[in-house]
This record gives C-alpha cells, structure tokens and sequence, in this order.
C-alpha cells in the first residue's frame, strides 16, 4: 500500500528549493571575484577593512540561509538569515539609483517572507520513510 506525502510538502520543497537557488547562484562571484566585489563594498562608502569582513559573512550567511531553508529542519531560521543579507544589500546597493535588481530584490524579500510566515518547516521531503512504512505494513499482514 503506497501513502504518498502531501503535494503541499513536496510543493513547499521546491519552492524552496527555487528560491534558494538564486542565493547559491550569487556564490560563485563572490569567491572568484572576492577582491572587486569587496572593493564595490567600499566604494559605497563602507570602511575597507570592514568590506573584506562583511563579504565573509555575506557567503556564510548565504551559504547557511540556503542550506538550512532547503534542507534544515528550522526553515524559518534560513530564510530569516538570508533576509539578513538582502535587505541591506538592497538598501546599500540597488536602492540609489533604484536599478532592475531592486525589483528581483523585493519579489526575493517578499518570497522569504512567505517562506517564514508559510513555511511547513519540513526538511526534505523523505520518500525513503514512505517506502519503508509501506513495506513494513506489508510485513505485518
């Protein structure tokens, strides 16, 4: 007897899934581009020191975020964090002035938002528990 899980679970994954996507796709840049990326950081007006320090915690913040709202059992947590880095980013970077980024940047803040608010805080969706209660019911008959 298959028990398929609930098509809200798995809905909610992938999107979850989508919307980190974008964050993991701005890492490679980060790294392979660190110094030019930190140097913008400074000319918008941040302490050169303090640039390099904030550009590691924006990759750390943005790989935990991702890989907690994809894969933690505490969703809320990685899209809290990864609210953590847009919205200052969208302040600091595409708000003055206001570019096509900015837009993606809302529908991104408003996404995480609904992720918090909305989320079913499931990690990945297990289908090999499915499988294994299944068999195990066939077991007992």
């Amino acid at each position: 007897m298959f028990h398929p899980l609930a098509p809200s679970k798995v809905l909610d994954f992938l999107g979850r899934l989508c919307l980190a996507a974008v964050f993991v796709n701005a890492l490679p840049g980060k790294f392979s581009n660190f110094s030019a990326t930190a140097a913008s950081i400074t000319a918008k007006g941040v302490a050169e020191p303090l640039a390099g320090a904030l550009l590691v915690a924006a990759i750390v913040i943005l790989i935990a975020g991702s890989l907690l709202l994809v894969f933690g059992t505490n969703t809320r947590l990685g899209a809290s964090l990864l609210l953590v880095f847009l919205v200052p980013t969208t302040l600091i970077f595409h708000t003055f002035p206001i570019d096509a980024s900015f837009f993606m940047n809302l529908a991104l803040i408003g996404a995480l938002i609904l992720a918090i608010t909305r989320s079913t805080g499931a990690a990945v969706p297990n289908f090999r528990d499915v499988r294994v209660r299944d068999g195990m019911r066939a077991l007992r008959r």
